[in-house]
């Protein structure tokens, strides 16, 4: 198959771009959810609708897998995973289509995202083989311990829209590794690359069962089912904050162990005696990677008063110089946003902040056509009480305000219910460690616009979420320390 012709078409096809429930290693097709281009907003194609009882089904495919697949050998894991690993790679630049044309995303964006996901199963076919245990002498002396580490169980998968194929490998590389049987349930704007994904496990030697696929329009109540489930023991959630609040309150009722990674409101600090032509770099990849659809995106630029305009100025010509387009189209660097629900909440919101002070450098307004555009757009001026500077944008949109001081610089970055992510500019390494170290969030970057790395633990703080993913802590969260109190 053609990539340069691929079409909705294709997904009717037996082969990577079939899409159907898939539990117990079966493929069960069917209809029911459309699945939009967000470039042309015509529909892709269509995915089964599941019900509690297709989830219920899953839930007895990972529980008829779990012992064998806790089991298996760690190093057989491992190899799995790797070959899993390897044909992401072989596969990438059809992946890489394939989440251009339901997520809109720029396909430069879109490559980056298939090798970043693709990493986590290495990562993780490596880690397979590390899990360790403990053992030393009580304090007493008496007595010895001994602390091993069980899969946890049947872990519930959600992911969001945003990265299909990185959130899903985040989640599923750790469980697998852990011996864990898993149930991922994508998005239901992009689940074509979550069905992709399996097709390659299976190609891969994952056994059935061990990776169930269930896409629904009814999450609630076909999640509720799983987590009301006494076999399921983990949830694993990448979405909003208000959406994690709901399912730590359902979680809570069977004291389901909870993973969470939740909304971000990043700040991006540029100091006076920053490098201006390498935090505007560093702005650009924080500000406009996916188009800026990204709960690490840089969210409010605060930039001292010194370096200011130079800033300002140079942050335009940057974004109205950027091209957009539909995903596929070879040229574009900004693709559509998700839904034209995504780009009438942006449009809400820089309207409101022009209302209230704010001066548009560069774009500021939908763009018309039939797909979900919203061009680059930089605000500056912008009051501190407007809903942009506390609201995820979510959108390829830079507010930007002035600052004096460096306390002022830390008490603006943390007027926020969130803690995510944060950016620091200094050319003073000791100012910006001491800065970083102010800020209430889970991750820093200093001097760098991009922070995510699989081997790196990934999560945040305050209503940022709970646990962390990637890493080697990562795989922890899915395992359950056991202690043996020995004596011998």
């Amino acid at each position: 198959m053609s990539l340069d012709t691929l079409n909705a078409t294709d997904f009717a096809d037996p082969g990577l771009h079939a899409a159907g429930l898939y539990i117990g290693g079966e493929w069960l097709p069917g209809g029911g959810i459309p699945v939009v281009n967000p470039s042309t907003a015509e529909t892709l194609a269509e995915v089964p609708d599941a019900t509690v009882a297709d989830a219920m089904r899953a839930v007895d495919a990972a529980q008829a897998a779990a012992a064998g697949w806790r089991a298996t050998p760690a190093r057989q894991r491992s190899e799995i995973l790797r070959r899993w690993f390897q044909l992401m790679v072989e596969h990438s630049e059809e992946l890489a289509r394939l989440i251009s044309l339901e997520n809109g995303k720029a396909l430069p964006d879109a490559r980056g995202e298939v090798a970043y996901a693709a990493e986590f199963f290495r990562w993780y076919a490596e880690e397979a083989v590390r899990i360790a245990g403990e053992f030393r002498h009580a304090p007493s002396g008496a007595n010895h311990i001994l602390v091993d580490h069980d899969p946890i169980g049947i872990a519930v998968l959600i992911t969001p829209w945003n990265f299909p194929a990185a959130m899903a490998t985040r989640k599923i590389g750790p469980a697998l590794a852990a011996g864990c049987t898993v149930i991922l349930k994508p998005a239901s704007e992009t689940p074509l690359t979550a069905y992709a994904m399996a097709r390659l496990g299976a190609e891969a030697g994952v056994p059935p069962g061990v990776v169930n696929v269930l896409t629904t329009s009814r999450p609630a109540p076909v999640t509720n089912a799983m987590l009301a489930d006494p076999r399921v023991r983990k949830l694993s959630f990448t979405g909003s904050t208000g959406v994690g609040r709901v399912l730590l309150a359902e979680a809570a009722k069977s004291v389901v162990s909870c993973s969470m990674e939740l909304g971000g409101n990043a700040p991006f600090l540029v100091f006076d005696d920053a490098d201006l032509n390498a935090a505007l770099d560093g702005a650009m990849i924080a500000k406009m990677r996916n188009a800026g659809e990204a709960c690490t995106a840089a969210n409010r630029f605060y930039v001292q008063s010194g370096i200011h305009d130079a800033f300002v100025a140079g942050l335009t010509e940057r974004m109205a110089a950027l091209k957009v387009g539909p995903g596929t189209d070879p040229a574009t660097q900004v693709g559509p946003m998700i839904t034209t629900q995504a780009v009438q909440k942006i449009g809400r919101l820089v309207e409101e902040a022009v209302g209230l002070g704010a001066r548009v450098t560069t774009g500021g307004a939908a763009l018309p056509g039939s797909g979900f555009f919203f061009p680059p757009t930089v605000l500056d001026n912008v009051s501190p009480d407007a809903a942009i500077a506390h609201e995820e944008i979510f959108g390829p949109v830079a507010p930007v305000y002035r600052f004096e001081t460096e306390d002022q610089a830390i008490r603006l970055a943390n007027a926020t219910e969130y803690g995510l992510a944060a950016y620091v500019y200094s050319g003073d390494l000791s100012r910006a460690l001491r800065v970083g170290k102010g800020i209430e969030a889970g991750m820093i970057a200093i001097n760098r616009g991009l922070m995510s790395d699989p081997a790196a633990p990934f999560g945040g703080t305050k209503q940022s979420g709970l646990g962390r993913e990637g890493g080697v802590t990562g795989i922890l969260e899915f395992m359950e320390p056991k202690y043996f109190a020995v004596a011998f």
